[in-house]
């Protein structure tokens, strides 16, 4: 007989997390799609949800603004931050540091806050609105509906292409700007023939994430849309309206909402695999000063944008000191909604720290071996595993929250309502960030050393926390901060997995405004926003860098 070979230890960690990821990723996902396809009365497998869905007006049309919002937005970051990229890449600019760390926290920093802070200067009520009436007599277009969740977003999104052009950017040899330049090309013909073509895959890939991202956002239209519904809004309505019966239409919601965002990651993976190549810089491009008129205008666009961009921070620090009398804001300063949130509202601050700390535990164990896994020890189960952790990046964060619930809702395993669903939800959406740096890590690591530990008697775990895990930690403890700016500001499954207990700040954040209590919702993000920034500083040291690789 064959003899059976023996299990040694890293194939115990690899069952264990193929079991993990079956019970905590695929079999929510099964559960949405089952409830999905079965009736709301009988709970027998049908089409009537799809059916319905895609036969009355009002809610395909929701998928249609999805797509007009997500479309314009894409189109509006590429043409602002594209000419971001190349202008700070091409010309010396003055505070440079300075802009491409304001830019990285307002890409970190949660969109509602945005929203938030739109509202308060751009509503009804708002401090520009009521300036521009009161003094030029003036009554400024709404700030809800499309064209706040088109503001919004694109400050919020266009950080992505910047920094992704402008990574490819540095990719780019000197020498065939210069050849162009002697060809006789002018700079616009220069740009359009010579870099865009380079740059091209690159700014494609980057929208395909701006697009995805637009799409599953939530937090944004629900404080700012009034009325303009996406699907994210229209898929949380539908289920907190059918959580005393069954939610199996806001289920066949989410299923079209997982397909269509599968599809724009299999476009987004095309793109990457067939259209990209690529590049040796050989000589980096040098930035020179721009002359007169035109180092002027540059410097204007750049500041004008970025000020644009970190008003939300800007403006929550700001009003979080405002005195208040009840909802409304007073003449004067105050640390009023400073003292409400610590004596009323110190439980999401602690539950977020708490919650986040646990999930970047867990993370940084998960991504440590599935990195290893993955890399040292290629089998088709790891394969699998490999291509599992890519599921998070094609999962809105509002359909998580309901494939979780509709998981873990009943026994024996009854979660929903515990602060370990809310963790669980945490690891599954963020793990990709500290699995991508330590993955990164551990092929610039020559296995030889561990080989020659484990040589002198050491087992091969002992070999691995001993040698490998140690000079894996500077990759690893970069991505995990990445995840934790990202946790402790996540709202869109928290919003669906929270009870009264286990409320984070963001969703204290987005429950303040929504009881227009604006003091107190500004003093709860003005802590949030600070600890990004804090997280932010301590990746900079950490890792010695000044930018941030996606």
């Amino acid at each position: 007989m064959r003899k059976i070979k023996k299990l040694d230890t890293w194939n115990i960690i690899t069952i264990i997390i193929t079991l993990t990821f079956v019970l905590f990723l695929v079999y929510p996902l099964y559960a949405l799609f089952e409830s999905g396809f079965r009736d709301v009365k009988t709970q027998e497998f049908t089409l009537d949800n799809f059916i319905r869905f895609f036969t009355k007006k009002y809610y395909y049309q929701t998928l249609l603004r999805s797509f007009t919002v997500t479309i314009c937005t894409t189109i509006l970051a590429v043409a602002i931050g594209a000419p971001l990229a190349y202008l700070t890449t091409i010309y010396k600019i003055k505070f440079k540091g300075l802009i491409e760390v304001l830019i990285i926290i307002s890409l970190l920093s949660p969109p509602f806050i945005g929203a938030y802070s739109w509202i308060l200067l751009g509503g009804r009520s708002g401090v520009i609105t009521k300036f521009f009436l009161n003094t030029f007599g003036i009554r400024l277009p709404s700030v809800y509906g499309f064209g706040g969740i088109l503001l919004v977003l694109t400050l919020k999104l266009y950080p992505y292409i910047y920094l992704y052009t402008k990574g490819a950017l540095k990719k780019v040899d000197a020498s065939l700007i210069e050849a162009s330049e002697s060809l006789g090309c002018n700079p616009w013909k220069k740009v359009i023939s010579v870099v865009l073509p380079l740059i091209t895959p690159t700014i494609l890939a980057s929208s395909l994430l701006v697009f995805m991202n637009a799409l599953a956002d939530f937090g944004t239209p629900m404080l700012i849309g009034e009325g303009y519904t996406v699907m994210p809004v229209l898929i949380y309505g539908e289920f907190i309206s059918e959580l005393g019966g069954q939610a199996n239409f806001a289920a066949a919601l989410a299923v079209i909402l997982v397909a269509v965002t599968a599809l724009l990651f299999a476009g987004q993976k095309y793109i990457i695999s067939k259209k990209s190549f690529t590049m040796n810089s050989l000589r980096p491009i040098q930035s020179k000063k721009a002359k007169g008129v035109t180092n002027i205008l540059i410097h204007v666009f750049l500041y004008f944008v970025v000020f644009l961009s970190i008003i939300p921070q800007l403006t929550v620090i700001y009003t979080s000191f405002k005195a208040t009398k009840g909802a409304m804001f007073t003449d004067g300063f105050s640390l009023d909604s400073y003292r409400t949130v610590f004596s009323r509202l110190a439980s999401p601050i602690i539950n977020t720290y708490k919650f986040g700390i646990i999930a970047i535990v867990i993370i940084i164990f998960l991504a440590m071996f599935i990195a290893y896994i993955t890399i040292r020890k290629r089998s088709f189960i790891t394969s699998i595993i490999d291509s599992m952790t890519m599921f998070p990046y094609i999962i809105p964060g509002s359909v998580l929250g309901i494939t979780l619930l509709l998981a873990f809702n009943k026994k024996p395993m009854l979660l929903s309502g515990t602060a370990t669903i809310i963790i669980i939800a945490f690891v599954v959406r963020r793990l990709p960030f500290t699995l991508r740096s330590s993955s990164a890590i551990l092929y610039q690591i020559s296995p030889s050393m561990e080989e020659a530990s484990i040589s002198l008697g050491d087992s091969p775990m002992k070999s691995f926390f001993k040698i490998t895990a140690i000079m894996m930690l500077p990759g690893v403890v970069s991505g995990a901060i990445l995840s934790w700016i990202t946790i402790i500001n996540e709202l869109s499954a928290s919003v669906i997995l929270y009870t009264g207990h286990t409320r984070t700040m963001s969703v204290a954040i987005y429950t303040e405004v929504i009881r227009a209590s604006y003091g107190t919702a500004a003093a709860i993000a003005t802590i949030l926003t600070l600890t990004t920034i804090v997280s932010l500083l301590i990746f900079f040291k950490l890792t010695g860098k000044k930018e941030i690789s996606i």
